[in-house]
């Protein structure tokens, strides 16, 4: 649910006694959440997904150890979680996009939460 009017000031009120308070700590959570994700992570979950199919590969073409194919199955997790890295690497970029890039501005919002509190607002007033 958005915020109000008033309760949006309140909270820039309090976010602006954070920085005068105590810039540095500010500074560093405000940018642990607006940090935008390396390419060296990027990179690193191609490579564990392209070492995950060679594995894969490999695994399909040696003999398997007590019906097991071992080699395989290491192979499919590295590749899966080569894929994990790198999608929730790009999930995170998009995020750090959307975010405000000045104090006290808000992202828009979507014309569906628009219409929910405007809705809500009606009813609200018709009380």
């Amino acid at each position: 649910m958005p915020l109000s009017e008033h309760e949006q000031r309140l909270l820039d009120q309090i976010e602006r006694a954070l920085y005068a308070e105590d810039p540095k700590f500010a500074s560093t959570v405000r940018g642990a959440k607006l940090r935008k994700p390396s390419r060296r992570r990027r990179i690193q979950g191609i490579a564990l997904f392209a070492v995950g199919v060679a594995l894969l590969v490999t695994g399909v073409m040696l003999p398997k150890l007590a019906g097991i194919p071992v080699v395989s199955v290491v192979g499919f997790l590295l590749m899966f979680f080569g894929v994990l890295l790198t999608v929730t690497t790009l999930r995170r970029g998009d995020q750090g996009a959307d975010e405000p890039s000045e104090e006290g501005s808000r992202p828009s919002r979507s014309s569906f939460s628009q219409k929910m509190e405007e809705r809500f607002r009606r009813r609200l007033e018709d009380e």
